[in-house]
């Protein structure tokens, strides 16, 4: 039995390669509403940047140093977060994220934990941000 070699633009669901290559969400937020930073074991780097009104998430910005796979979970997240209320938005996990996209590789799902990591790191500061609203003026650390 001979195994059929894997064929990138073939073998990937077609949401996925939209996500892996659309750049349009790639840079930052001048004073957001929250940010979060994680950095994988992988070396991968991903910032979130929030923008809230009323308690909705309107936007979600990302810069990202890592792979395609990475990409394609950072603008997953940012689809699957906008519109939704911040209490919802803590209900978002990677599992969600590798099911939307459908054929992120089984060894990439470490991807969607770190992009999620941020994700919630900029929650956390967002509900901060509440607490101390003073703080958003300085930039992100």
């Amino acid at each position: 039995m001979t195994e059929t070699p894997f064929n990138f633009w073939q073998d990937h669901s077609d949401y996925y390669l939209e996500m892996a290559f659309r750049a349009d969400r790639h840079g930052s937020i001048a004073h957001p509403d929250g940010y979060g930073r994680h950095t994988g074991k992988c070396g991968d780097t991903v910032e979130i940047f929030l923008a809230v009104s009323e308690g909705r998430i309107e936007s979600v910005m990302f810069q990202l140093d890592g792979c395609l796979n990475t990409n394609a979970c950072a603008n997953t997240v940012a689809r699957l977060a906008e519109g939704r209320s911040v209490l919802e938005a803590w209900e978002l996990r990677p599992e969600e994220v590798i099911e939307t996209l459908q054929s992120l590789p089984l060894d990439h799902y470490h991807c969607a934990e770190l992009v999620v990591g941020a994700f919630h790191r900029a929650l956390a500061e967002h509900n901060e941000l509440q607490r101390r609203p003073w703080k958003k003026n300085y930039p992100p650390r």
